[in-house]
């Protein structure tokens, strides 16, 4: 194990947060208000302690314009600079309705005009 002055290891720390702040497409969507997502996974996402308040309630994950999820979230705890929070809830966003009925036979894409 390499020993590295706190002042160091504090310094190469940001760096690397900068690093993965810059480098992330995704955002978490809450109010009018967005915020880069560090890390995102199955359970939860993690955003940057200095950017983020202690956020509650619905909100949007979206990587760049694509809207992924809407989400129910709880912080749960903050550590190594980041703020983690879990899903409630998680529901994958989708572009059209539900359809309320079943499709017999498949539908024509387009038309071809004269």
């Amino acid at each position: 194990m390499t020993y590295l002055p706190d002042d160091v290891r504090a310094g190469l720390e940001a760096a690397q947060a900068k690093k993965a702040k810059r480098k992330s497409r995704l955002r978490v969507e809450a109010g009018q208000s967005y915020y880069p997502v560090l890390r995102l996974w199955d359970d939860g996402f993690a955003v940057d302690l200095e950017d983020a308040p202690k956020l509650r309630g619905l909100v949007d994950i979206h990587d760049g314009p694509r809207h992924l999820y809407q989400a129910l979230i709880v912080a749960s705890q903050d550590e190594a600079g980041e703020r983690r929070f879990e899903f409630k809830r998680n529901t994958a966003a989708a572009d059209s309705a539900p359809l309320d009925f079943a499709r017999e036979t498949p539908a024509p894409i387009a038309l071809l005009g004269r």
